[in-house]
């Protein structure tokens, strides 16, 4: 049930008023207001009557006028690279109904790539449904959605409704508004839980506590203490349904405007979705043949590789799982026959129900850091290093072969996710929201609770914290040694060889002119040079905003503290449900969450760079092929040989760090350890002992 479309005239000049007041109270990015403008006023309009609009601003927020200022003359002497990310931007805004004015009511919205995937799974869902004798029928929601109901429910005489729950807060407050009303009506509303494994509301943390909230391990704890109703087999797929005597009149798909695309100045439109077309099928055979390949193949290899970019060991199944074309349940049962159900595989599936209970529990996680120092982070606010970053310019190959993939096909898997929000977060000092923000707006799989989720916790202020740090470059040499992927996505690097294609600046001259690289025209210039630098200076951040907020910070364990939830706090206490009101007036209560030891450790000398911080959370990956042979012999022949003895040696590393900060001996080394041979020509030689032969 889409909201209404934005009404043209006095509507959309009370649109753009509402966008202007969300941009005063920053709640809403300036670029954001201008391109609600040329979505609710037309690009003529704006051009004509944008300055006066803003003029107000010159005195009462003159940075804000100039800002304004400069995306206004930058848009309309604009070049026709540039015209190709805006339509983005006012693609997002097409569906935004006049009455937006808060973060939850905008979170609401199906986001421009996922409204894409949407329009073409209808389209094959209703396909599917004439092959056995039905059909869709589509409705606008031009009032409200209990408005439209009422009236298919007088006009069909329909005395039962079938709904699958939604659990994103809002969405779910206006279902039970939805179904008091129509049940009060007698009408019979039945709710279906499908799209998680478990309930979100119904996972309780009785007999396991709060400590380690945050954690899948947690979670997936407090539902084996609580188990829910089991789960039961899925069932087959009907092969006829009944059909009424008379259909109710709906609109066409095309009506609601799901795959509009958006027109340049001169009136052509702009395909930004040509690539998505070409990557994906978008039908539920499709997603049965990704299942059946993945559990086929890439499965047996999900355990210790799925982190490689250069390989197809992911399922690829997230947009299916979103849009329900595949149910978790059904996935699950179908790894469960196939008898290849890594651990690590079903704890993604956990994941995606720790992500909705914890919008569950907090509603603003989309939008507001969980950690309340962390919102006094001092986040850049440079315009031109995000538009790097998202065009997949920033001058560091995995970073941007990630991010072109991202636009082009509209997703990327969980590794490189993770690569380019380091990279955003770590090291341009963005704020973790721009990020949430440009994932909802292009990944076909945008899920508000996994994707909030993901970044707070990246961005150092959810439940949980990364416990690494993706360096750019030594990052590509675990999951993308040789170059392929790369290649791939930033063609004008191909010709460069593989110790090299992750750091191309190092490149010889000669290199550079016989390969037709030109930094800042065939390829972009790096957008900053000083990483180290500038991880020290995130890191110095940290410690300076939870010195300052010192009462969030536990003095015994140095652990962050976080208000807890009403709904936490009355199981902890015992309290039933109607006795949460209760707690939300009395006390605040605060819990000790899993913090980095590294952001433990700066705390007591705020000024020391990262580099000597024993935990330092930054992963190195492989520095060169060179550095260690061990290394560079497992990962020619196996990679999770490779991987193993890489976590073997941090492993190692850190419990030194430790053993010395505490000041205890150090462990005598153990006998028989493989040594390097620095002086060996052959690149396949290991140390004696490592291997007694490569076959």
């Amino acid at each position: 049930m889409p909201p209404p479309l934005a009404a043209a005239g006095e509507d959309g000049n009370a649109l753009v008023r509402n966008s202007l007041r969300e941009v005063l109270i920053g709640r809403e990015d300036p670029e954001g207001f201008f391109a609600t403008c040329v979505s609710a006023l037309g690009p003529q309009e704006t051009r004509s009557q944008f300055l006066t609009l803003i003029r107000p601003l010159t005195t009462a927020n003159g940075p804000l006028h100039s800002t304004l200022t400069s995306i206004y003359e930058e848009y309309f002497t604009t070049s026709e690279d540039d015209e190709l990310e805006l339509a983005l931007a006012l693609s997002l805004m097409e569906m935004k109904d006049h009455q937006l004015s808060t973060p939850s009511q905008e979170s609401r919205l199906q986001q421009p790539g996922g409204k894409y995937w949407l329009h073409q799974a209808l389209s094959c869902f209703s396909s599917s449904l004439e092959r056995i004798g039905s059909h869709l029928v589509f409705f606008e929601a031009n009032s409200s959605s209990l408005h439209t109901l009422q009236e298919l429910v007088k006009e069909t005489g329909a005395r039962t409704i079938l709904a699958n729950s939604l659990y994103e807060p809002w969405l779910k407050d206006r279902d039970d508004v939805v179904v008091s009303v129509l049940q009060k009506e007698g009408v019979d509303c039945r709710m279906f839980h499908s799209y998680c494994l478990r309930d979100p509301y119904s996972v309780s943390t009785e007999g396991v506590g709060l400590r380690g909230i945050g954690s899948v391990s947690h979670f997936m704890n407090c539902c084996s203490q609580n188990p829910g109703s089991a789960l039961r087999p899925p069932l087959d797929t009907p092969v006829s349904l009944p059909t009424p005597a008379h259909w109710p009149q709906g609109v066409s798909l095309d009506t609601l405007g799901l795959a509009r695309m958006p027109r340049r100045k001169d009136g052509t439109t702009i395909d930004w979705a040509a690539n998505i077309r070409k990557s994906w099928d978008f039908s539920e055979e499709g997603a049965y043949a990704r299942l059946e390949a993945f559990l086929d193949d890439g499965v047996y290899r999900y355990e210790k590789e799925s982190g490689r970019a250069d390989a197809p060991n992911t399922s690829c199944l997230s947009p299916y799982l979103h849009f329900g074309q595949l149910s978790p349940r059904w996935l699950l049962w179908d790894a469960k026959g196939a008898r290849c159900r890594p651990p690590k595989f079903q704890r993604k599936l956990a994941w995606r129900d720790l992500a909705y209970w914890q919008l569950t529990l907090f509603p603003d996680l989309p939008w507001e850091s969980l950690r309340p120092p962390y919102k006094a982070l001092r986040w850049s606010r440079n315009r031109d290093h995000l538009k790097a970053w998202q065009r997949g310019r920033t001058g560091y190959p995995l970073v941007d072969a990630a991010m072109r993939q991202l636009w082009l096909t509209g997703w990327m898997n969980n590794y490189m996710r993770h690569v380019v929000a380091s990279f955003l977060i770590a090291y341009l000092y963005l704020p973790w929201q721009e990020g949430y923000r440009w994932f909802q707006d292009t990944l076909v799989d945008a899920d508000v609770a996994i994707d909030a989720m993901m970044w707070q916790n990246g961005g150092m202020c959810g439940l949980d914290h990364w416990n690494f740090v993706m360096h750019p470059v030594d990052a590509a040499m675990t999951c993308d040694p040789y170059g392929s992927y790369v290649r791939k996505w930033c063609p004008e690097l191909a010709d460069l060889p593989d110790d090299l294609i992750h750091k191309p600046w190092k490149c010889p001259a000669s290199m550079l002119r016989r390969t037709g690289l030109v930094f800042g025209q065939t390829y972009a210039e790096r957008i900053v040079t000083d990483l180290e630098e500038r991880r020290s200076h995130s890191l110095q951040d940290v410690a300076l905003v939870r010195k300052e907020f010192g009462q969030y910070v536990d003095k015994r364990s140095g652990c962050d503290l976080v208000p807890l939830p009403p709904r936490l706090v009355s199981q902890a206490l015992g309290l039933s449900h109607k006795d949460g009101d209760v707690v939300r007036e009395g006390k605040h209560f605060l819990l000790p969450v899993i913090t980095r030891m590294e952001f433990k450790h700066q705390l007591e000398d705020p000024d020391a760079d990262a580099a000597s911080n024993p935990y330092n959370a930054v992963l190195k990956g492989y520095v060169s092929r060179k550095r260690d042979e061990t290394i560079a012999f497992f990962n020619e022949r196996d990679f999770t040989a490779s991987v193993m003895y890489e976590g073997v040696q941090r492993k190692e590393r850190l419990e030194s760090n430790y053993r010395r900060i505490e000041g205890l001996p150090l462990p005598p080394a153990p006998r028989g350890r493989a040594r390097r041979t620095p002086t060996s020509k052959d690149k396949f030689s290991v140390p004696d002992g490592a291997v007694s032969s490569a076959k």
